[in-house]
């Protein structure tokens, strides 16, 4: 297993993914398959983060120890500030221990909850049955996301592809956009922080936010007790990476990476993101809890 380096000295990939998933939530792979696709693109070390729930780790870490992979447990946790939808991944290095554990029962009842408000906001719009065309999506009894009601209106030709069905139907404002279920940022920092966890504001360049803004989410999950920010989420433009890496530094917090992968055939891949900046932003597996990583054995992470 190679050693991870301690600092971001030079523009560069590394073999790490912290942000993926699988078909415990919306991803189109089951995690044994998340596994050996990363294996295959030669990561090292990698992190589970389904929607809202951990329920993919055992699998996933009996086949990243077949395979000879770093696992780091973890969920993305979705959130709310000033009215946004803010997603937040939690590392999870020890055992799913406390308020975390509740925290995600209430994320499930609130993914159900939330579910039956975009189907009926949809059949408004013209899918009938929107509930039971996106359970057919699904394929499992899990709660729905909008993924699985992107697919539904796609296979019944309202929208031509995924992207159609969000910037139409599923995107930030539009109908089957509801966010009232999900709990503040600082309340869900709180439960990963307390179980052991790192929080990680993830992919932070998405939300369309001016520097400011960007600049009051982070101060605000900070002060909550969020230590890290996704520096890399995929592809996206090198002067904003620096930029948001100079925010980091700033704020001295740690710098993730992740592809935010969902499924073959997408804009994303394990592995797949932009280059790492040259920066004096710690990498996030130097924060306390996750300095195993460095010499950490295949499979799971042993608890810090």
């Amino acid at each position: 297993m190679p050693r991870l380096p301690y600092t971001f000295e030079t523009d560069q990939r590394y073999p790490v993914d912290l942000h993926m998933h699988s078909t415990a939530s919306d991803g189109a792979l089951t995690p044994t398959e998340l596994v050996k696709l990363c294996a295959e693109r030669g990561l090292t070390h990698m992190a589970l983060t389904d929607h809202d729930t951990m329920d993919g780790v055992a699998e996933a870490g009996r086949a990243a120890a077949a395979a000879g992979i770093c696992l780091l447990p973890g969920c993305e946790l979705s959130t709310r500030w000033q009215g946004i939808n803010i997603h937040m991944v939690a590392l999870m290095p020890g055992d799913l221990t406390g308020p975390l554990v509740d925290g995600l029962t209430h994320q499930r009842e609130a993914r159900i909850k939330r579910a039956e408000v975009i189907a009926e906001r949809l059949e408004k719009a013209g899918l009938p049955d929107a509930l039971a065309k996106a359970r057919e999506q699904a394929g499992s009894d899990r709660p729905l996301g909008r993924p699985d009601f992107a697919r539904a209106l796609v296979a019944d030709g309202m929208v031509a592809d995924w992207a159609g069905a969000f910037k139409r139907y599923l995107g930030s404002g539009k109908k089957g956009d509801v966010k009232a279920h999900w709990p503040e940022i600082s309340d869900a920092v709180g439960w990963v922080v307390a179980s052991g966890g790192v929080a990680v504001l993830a992919h932070p360049l998405r939300h369309g936010l001016t520097r400011r803004k960007r600049g009051l989410l982070m101060d605000t999950f900070q002060a909550a007790g969020g230590q890290a920010v996704e520096l890399v989420s995929g592809q996206q433009n090198p002067d904003s990476t620096r930029d948001l890496a100079r925010q980091l530094v700033e704020r001295e917090l740690y710098a993730s990476m992740g592809s935010d992968f969902h499924f073959p055939g997408s804009h994303a891949a394990p592995g797949s993101m932009s280059l790492i900046p040259r920066t004096a932003a710690p990498p996030i597996w130097q924060h306390p809890r996750l300095r195993h990583l460095h010499d950490a054995p295949a499979g799971p992470l042993a608890a810090a």
